[in-house]
């Protein structure tokens, strides 16, 4: 049996974001099945044609070329501990607003209108907005730079009583920066509106820093946040989110950046905690206990490309495929020191990372262990072009064919110094899967070593002991 028998079979969701201004905005995404019966690719995404993979040397200049001068490499982990948004900076002195929607309106209002402004929310207060004040959200648009300061139990919240709408839009030319601040209660169930706690319009920029955005509902996509902008997400947690369509934490079409944050028990049908179809890096942070109802448990990069380091994917959930990490069509992708575990999906492929068609993926000094998936490739399944450097692929199990990879016809699998051991596939390719016409380097000279994998280390692996 191959990735391309019906047990494999899927439908999948892709959902496109593109940036409208908020109360015109609608779902751009469009769903098309796709049964992998009878096909020679994961087919993950189908809106790009089919190519062939990428030479090598390709995705070692996409390695040199990634700024990851993120900071100092540190142990990812992988438990599910938030980051409590402790410390930051000097949030300096601004305009005090008393405690009440009505002041923080006012407040936002006068800012907007004088170029910008600091203002400082009262803490031990909840600013509870009663309606839609501006274009579906419960706070005016936006549209300068504006610096929120919260402090000791501060939040702002839609009324439990109120019609939906989102907290807040920030349109083009705004700059909104959150500091010690809870968003929460946002909703707009309305079906293809986005980001139902803070919206993020093309031209726009958000920064979260030491703040929770938790417990939004969107329609649309990004039940945390919408970003057709810009946005950093700093020493923050985007939590218990949902949207109806595509990432329950952050959908973003624009440039996204996370760092020592914490993506964590989001929901969506696809990408339950992070889409990017423009261009996503994430340092020394979580992704964790997100949950899709279709495909892409904890992070989809869908287009563009992504960066992840010293960081953890952990304990994601994909109803279809891919509890972990997807790289779809297209994707330049590298994921350095980083660990991707315990991720499952349920009941279709790929537990841990699904590498699509035309895609360049490297992953180095990681690891990959103890994800499940029901169907071929417990840990990784590649369908384009993977390159394994340092790497350990351990303890992972498939319901079929490659516990521990599974590597397509059409796809290129180079491993250095690498170590794939102790994983499980219940019919064939304990370690490695490779079906014929697939091409897998395992490069032994370099230390790479497939072992102790059952019920065997290969199927089709030149070099691979028995």
């Amino acid at each position: 049996m191959t990735g391309k028998d019906a047990n494999t079979a899927m439908n999948y969701q892709r959902h496109e974001h593109k940036p409208d201004r908020p109360g015109a905005r609608r779902a751009r995404s469009r769903r098309r099945a796709v049964g992998l019966a009878g096909m020679t690719s994961l087919a993950l995404t189908t809106s790009l044609g089919v190519g062939g993979a990428p030479a090598i040397g390709a995705v070692e200049r996409a390695v040199t070329a990634a700024d990851d001068r993120l900071g100092r490499p540190i142990r990812a982990s992988t438990d599910n501990k938030d980051h409590e948004g402790k410390g930051g900076k000097d949030k300096g002195k601004g305009t005090p607003v008393r405690c009440g929607a009505d002041a923080l309106i006012a407040a936002i209002t006068l800012a907007n209108a004088r170029g910008g402004a600091v203002l400082d929310l009262a803490e031990d207060c909840t600013y509870t907005l009663m309606g839609d004040i501006d274009d579906g959200a419960g706070l005016p648009a936006i549209t300068t730079p504006i610096t929120l300061n919260g402090g000791k139990h501060t939040t702002i919240t839609r009324a439990a009583a109120a019609d939906e709408f989102r907290i807040l839009t920030v349109d083009a030319g705004g700059d909104l920066t959150l500091n010690h601040l809870t968003i929460t209660g946002g909703q707009t169930t309305n079906a293809g509106t986005d980001g139902a706690g803070v919206f993020v319009d093309a031209g726009g920029t958000l920064t979260s820093s030491h703040s929770a955005i938790t417990r939004n509902i969107a329609g649309g996509s990004g039940g945390g946040i919408a970003n057709n902008g810009t946005t950093h997400i700093h020493a923050s947690n985007v939590r218990h989110n949902t949207a109806a369509s595509a990432a329950g934490g952050v959908a973003s079409s624009g440039v996204l950046e996370i760092s020592k944050s914490s993506i964590h028990a989001n929901a969506a049908m696809d990408g339950g905690g992070v889409t990017s179809s423009g261009t996503v890096r994430i340092g020394h942070s979580r992704i964790s206990s997100n949950r899709a109802r279709g495909s892409g448990g904890g992070l989809f990069v869908m287009s563009g490309t992504g960066f992840v380091a010293d960081s953890s994917v952990t304990a994601n959930i994909a109803g279809d495929v891919v509890g972990g990490i997807i790289a779809s069509v297209g994707v330049q992708m590298t994921i350095r020191s980083s660990v991707i575990a315990e991720n499952v999906a349920e009941a279709g492929i790929v537990g841990g990372l699904g590498v699509d068609e035309d895609a360049s993926v490297v992953v180095m000094d990681s690891i990959v262990k103890n994800n499940n998936g029901s169907g071929n490739g417990g840990g990784v399944y590649n369908i384009a072009e993977l390159v394994l450097r340092n790497t350990k692929v351990f303890g992972n199990q498939s319901g079929d064919q490659g516990g521990g990879i599974y590597n397509e016809a059409s796809a290129t699998l180079t491993l250095f110094g690498a170590k794939v051991a102790k994983n499980i596939a219940v019919t064939d390719g304990g370690g490695i899967f490779n079906e014929v016409g697939g091409t897998v380097e395992l490069n032994t000279a370099t230390g790479t070593v497939v072992a102790k994998n059952r019920p065997n280390n290969c199927v089709n692996v030149t070099g691979c002991p028995d």
